[in-house]
């Protein structure tokens, strides 16, 4: 099977608006958790969010473009612009049939849903914009990418809540391994901080009601209440190792594992112990072909609900066994918050920085021990570790679970 190299990267996150500032925030420490300031709270309990601060728009497009776009494209096209420049891909020296786009979205562009919606309710149908389902539906992401980068080759949207883009990535990964493709642009981004998303999080009960910034989002925590919502970005360029070999690119990381199962239980809830997790956890390790005892460090789901946390404890000590006492496992959703459908390509990105810098990210907000938790879970501060090896883990609603495994890259 052909090797899988990532050779570019690019995010927008509530702790920084590209890669380097997302990375320097969370080994610092940084909370991206504030008051929701994108519609008026007043009436609604959850008051806390991770918002991507100091974005404007017209910074990166024309006002007519930026109009026609909703935020999650705006995220996912601000990010590709990093990861091409971080590339430095020549489209016109590639087989641009062989170059794919596959990014995902949890819920799309939910707050032109909104706008819509309303306008229907005050104006009547024919008031509804020309625009609103290119605008609205998942997978625009991905298109307006493809049309702006100029890739040709396979381009689609993965929407298993928040696995997504973990998911696409791991999909990615088997294209190119396989021979489908030899580049895929692959990620999630994700733009839910609305009315009605924060409503629908709240009433289902899977949100943080906590007003205090620095206990809302508290992974493995004993007094965590749920999770804070978050946006964004984080998409990576994959691509085939003597492609990139060939172009003289920088290689940031090899990625060697993938695993994705289903639990068949529950809507909402993960399967008791976490069965299906450890699943994902198992079948990426074999994927690779490397044993529990070879993996530093999890960047874990850890979305700070009660059973999330308890429920993924469990499957890494099902997935790892012995070498569960060693690994390191954070979650960084502390700073960020939940991207939901993002989430796994924020994450991912994370993985690979920690592979490259030898850093691994804390888990803030940390005070409180659980003893149903009790992983090394790098509280609150950031660890010097040579990472060889570092997994990320996504669960999704509906039971959705996915997993996938980076290596640092040697000859």
């Amino acid at each position: 099977m052909r090797r899988v190299v990532v050779t570019g990267l690019g995010a927008i996150t509530p702790v920084g608006n590209d890669v380097d500032e997302f990375w320097n925030g969370l080994i610092s420490g940084k909370c991206g958790i504030d008051e929701i300031t994108l519609f008026d709270t007043t009436n609604f309990k959850v008051k806390l969010a991770g918002e991507v601060k100091n974005f404007n728009v017209e910074d990166h497009f024309d006002r007519r473009e930026a109009k026609r776009l909703d935020r999650f494209s705006h995220f996912a096209l601000v990010a590709a612009r990093e990861l091409m420049k971080d590339s430095s891909l020549d489209i016109n020296s590639i087989d641009q049939t062989r170059f794919g786009v596959a990014v995902s979205s949890g819920i799309g562009g939910l707050q032109t849903i909104e706008n819509n919606a309303q306008t229907l309710f005050e104006k009547g149908p024919d008031r509804i914009s020309p625009m609103y389902i290119p605008m609205a539906i998942n997978n625009m992401a991905a298109g307006n990418i493809a049309i702006e980068v100029g890739a040709k080759g396979e381009s689609f949207c993965m929407t298993t809540a928040c696995a997504s883009a973990t998911h696409t990535i791991g999909e990615c990964f088997r294209i190119i391994k396989h021979g489908y493709q030899d580049v895929m642009i692959a990620g999630g981004t994700e733009a839910s901080i609305t009315p009605t998303g924060i409503a629908g999080f709240t009433n289902i009960k899977a949100l943080s009601q906590q007003q205090d910034k620095t206990r809302a989002s508290i992974p493995f925590d004993k007094e965590r209440s749920g999770f804070v919502m978050g946006e964004g970005a984080g998409i990576l360029l994959l691509e085939e190792l003597e492609h990139a070999k060939k172009r003289g690119a920088k290689i940031y990381a090899e990625i060697v594992g993938y695993g994705a199962t289903s639990d068949a239980y529950h809507i909402t809830s993960p399967a008791p112990d976490g069965e299906g997790g450890a699943r994902a956890m198992i079948n990426a390790m074999k994927d690779a072909g490397v044993n529990p005892e070879d993996v530093t460090y999890i960047n874990a789901h850890g979305t700070a609900t009660p059973l999330n946390d308890k429920y993924e404890t469990m499957a890494v000590k099902t997935a790892f066994g012995e070498a569960s006492k060693k690994v390191m496992v954070s979650s960084t959703k502390g700073h960020t918050g939940h991207l939901l459908g993002a989430a796994g390509g924020v994450e991912a990105v994370a993985c690979i920085k920690a592979i490259e810098t030898g850093i691994v990210p804390p888990t803030i907000g940390y005070k409180v021990k659980d003893e149903e938790c009790d992983l090394d879970i790098v509280p609150n501060v950031a660890r010097k570790a040579d990472v060889k090896y570092a997994m990320s883990n996504s669960l999704g609603f509906g039971g959705h679970n996915s997993s996938i495994l980076f290596k640092k890259y040697e000859e």
